[in-house]
């Protein structure tokens, strides 16, 4: 269960392998790194000569290597110390606070995503909110971990946010009620006979939690499922191995995803039917909902189904991370780790989604969010950040955003979607096609 608290808590991630960083492991690295090293020691030498406080060694050491990670790709780094206790304090599901994915943007607090349900998510608060005081207290510039720990608290206590919102003209307050936070990789519910199933991240039994959900909507229907819409929106990923037994509940042949590293003796490719036989859903429509938030495991699940045809793919692009990652402890306690990117995704037909992400056959977009607009315009995918690994095939990232017309189907706007009660329009979108669905095909 340790790992599972990374995954859910690592922003992003496609796969993670525990492997020990042995010496016999390291031993292949070719020796001449030594030699190369000799700048780094003068400089070590050179701050603990001339810097004008006493430097700390472990401190040294931190940043020596959280420097090295950084230098490659966004999703490569260290985690120890506070990181890797805040990491380890999200499996328990158990923690108080607000229900808040965040990270560090240019020294605001950003928000990720808001948890399904949670005491944020039910205040309003979005993704791709910045997050500039807590209770009136400035937090830019500070350290994440003492934003997070402030955001925490008792269940029941108040906190109250000063929220910067792309699409806002000004910064506004939002008063967030602690509460209990439950983590729940897997919701559903049954709305006119289809069902709607939630996957918020691909930690542990997700596959298995989705085939139950289905055979529980079966049941609810009373045998008169129409379809089933698989929500994969703000779900920035998790375990590999959970993406592909989630795909091979609907796939009967063919490949799911395959893995290629540097060094061709760790491809892997993965096949339908290596770990659900037969299509769970029998046949029933399938959409599957995606956004800029649907990252990694996420793309892996909706790539499957699209290349396959098992799936319409409806929503925006997403947010084109086709990389994995490997976690390797660093001691026998671990207390610290390394997360380094080994390998590139594919999907069934060889499409690499790094950088370009999957483009919906549908796109629809959430019209029921009044910011929209803007908010897409200043969206972030995997292409806008630094040092982000350069898709193979070249895809060209800005070709994929050159169609800005408006279908004329989505000319609502927020306030005419909440007078007729429609609060998600692209599931309210996602509902109706499936009916749609339904009725031709028994016309």
């Amino acid at each position: 269960m340790k790992t599972m608290s990374l995954l859910r808590a690592t922003l992003l991630v496609g796969a993670v392998s525990l492997i020990p960083a042995t010496t016999a492991g390291l031993a292949a690295v070719d020796g001449r790194a030594s030699a190369q090293f000799e700048r780094l020691e003068t400089v070590y030498k050179l701050v603990k000569l001339r810097y004008v406080e006493k430097a700390d060694d472990d401190k040294l050491e931190e940043g020596a290597i959280e420097g090295m990670l950084s230098s490659l790709d966004p999703h490569s780094s260290y985690l120890s110390g506070a990181t890797m206790q805040r990491l380890n304090t999200m499996i328990d599901g158990n923690y108080s606070g607000l229900g808040l994915s965040v990270v560090m943007d240019d020294g605001a607090v950003k928000v990720v995503s808001p948890m399904k349900g949670s005491p944020a998510a039910e205040a309003g608060v979005k993704a791709g909110d910045y997050i500039t005081h807590l209770d009136g207290k400035l937090i830019y510039g500070g350290e994440l971990d003492d934003a997070v720990a402030q955001m925490r608290g008792e269940a029941g206590t108040k906190i109250r946010l000063t929220i910067f919102r792309p699409g806002r003209d000004q910064p506004f307050d939002v008063t967030v009620t602690r509460g209990v936070i439950r983590l729940e990789p897997v919701t559903w519910e049954l709305t006119e006979n289809v069902g709607v199933i939630s996957v918020n991240e691909f930690s542990n039994a997700v596959g298995s939690d989705v085939a139950k959900a289905i055979e529980a909507l079966r049941a609810k229907s009373g045998g008169k499922l129409e379809g089933i819409v698989l929500d994969l929106r703000q779900n920035p990923g998790g375990e590999l191995e959970e993406a592909v037994a989630l795909s091979d509940l609907f796939l009967t042949k063919g490949d799911i995803v395959s893995q290629r590293g540097r060094d061709p003796a760790d491809d892997e490719y993965f096949k339908a039917e290596s770990m659900v036989p037969g299509d769970l859903a029998k046949g029933l429509p399938i959409i599957v909902l995606i956004d800029a938030g649907s990252a990694s495991a996420s793309e892996i699940v909706a790539g499957a189904l699209q290349d396959q045809r098992r799936a319409v793919i409806m929503g925006d692009r997403s947010f084109g991370k086709g990389s994995v990652q490997s976690l390797f402890f660093l001691d026998r306690s671990r207390t610290s780790a390394v997360k380094i990117t080994t390998a590139r995704y594919y999907t069934p037909a060889g499409r690499s989604v790094q950088e370009g992400g999957i483009e919906p056959d549908i796109r629809v977009p959430q019209i029921s969010d009044p910011d929209i607009r803007r908010r897409s315009e200043l969206t972030v995918r995997e292409s806008d950040l630094r040092r982000h690994l350069v898709n193979e095939a070249g895809m060209d990232d800005k070709k994929l955003e050159s169609d800005r017309q408006d279908d004329p189907r989505f000319k609502m706007t927020a306030e005419e979607l909440k007078a007729k009660g429609i609060k998600d329009f692209q599931l309210h979108y996602a509902l109706q096609t499936i009916h749609r669905t339904g009725r031709l095909a028994r016309k």
